[in-house]
């Protein structure tokens, strides 16, 4: 007796593995963090199943909901997926190439950063060599607000997300430039967010200056961040923008390679 294995191993419509792939596809793609009540509308989905899926899936991590129970965010496991897509080894040693030879370009340390809340990760870096240099190593987590990369990322939210965040995040003194301002921060957001850069001045270390610019998707939403620090003893802070053209076009090349 024959079996068709080909028929056997095409996917139901409406298996619970798709339901799943279909909820965490349409809260990721998302700007906004969506009800379960929306997920099941634009998903077809009863109201009873996608309560139980939803269930499991915060249960696991995948998915959480928001502090003002507010609607569903991907959780930290869905972020470390898409983290481990950026690190996995096909496109890698083509990342680490760009990162590189940015690097070898611009003459000081560069990293790539992911946001997680109201910090950012650093998830990969070429280093400078340069004696005298800046120390934060892959997986170190620095606060969004006074980072360039970190003020990146919030100013690619709507304002009223920037505002949540920021209200809800204790603004501690670094350094004599961290800003503590709550409007102060909040203007600074949308300048960057206009001219599609951010700076750092000396505002989490001492002596140190940065420029960052988004990584995007297809949609032209923020993935991640590309930046560039350096002592401002090596690149005053007027003259950070001078590598804006590099940093862009390094940007550029990361973007194709995560789209392709």
């Amino acid at each position: 007796m024959s079996t068709d294995s080909s028929s056997s191993d095409r996917p139901v419509k409406g298996s619970t593995v798709n339901r799943v792939l279909d909820i965490l596809e349409m809260v990721a793609a998302s700007e906004r963090p969506l009800s379960p009540t929306e997920l099941a509308v634009q998903l077809n989905i009863p109201k009873a199943s996608l309560h139980r899926l939803v269930g499991a899936l915060e249960q696991q991590g995948y998915l959480q909901t928001r502090m003002n129970q507010r609607g569903l965010q991907p959780g930290h496991r869905l972020q470390r997926v898409a983290m481990g897509v950026l690190a996995g080894a096909p496109m890698q040693a083509q990342r680490r190439a760009i990162l590189g030879a940015l690097s070898d370009e611009i003459g000081e340390t560069c990293n790539i950063a992911v946001p997680d809340g109201a910090e950012m990760i650093y998830f990969d870096r070429a280093e400078t060599h340069w004696p005298v240099r800046v120390q934060l190593q892959i997986g170190s987590r620095v606060p969004a607000v006074t980072t360039a990369g970190g003020k990146m990322y919030l100013s690619s939210l709507s304002r009223s997300k920037r505002e949540t965040l920021i209200n809800n995040v204790k603004l501690v003194s670094y350094t004599a430039n961290t800003v503590l301002d709550t409007q102060v921060l909040l203007a600074e957001l949308d300048a960057t967010a206009e001219r599609g850069y951010a700076l750092d001045n000396e505002e989490y270390i001492d002596g140190m200056v940065a420029l960052a610019v988004p990584i995007t998707d297809n949609d032209n939403r923020l993935y991640a961040t590309l930046s560039f620090h350096a002592p401002c003893m090596r690149i005053p802070f007027a003259a950070v923008t001078d590598f804006l053209p590099q940093i862009r076009s390094a940007s550029d090349k990361l973007c194709s390679l995560l789209n392709d």
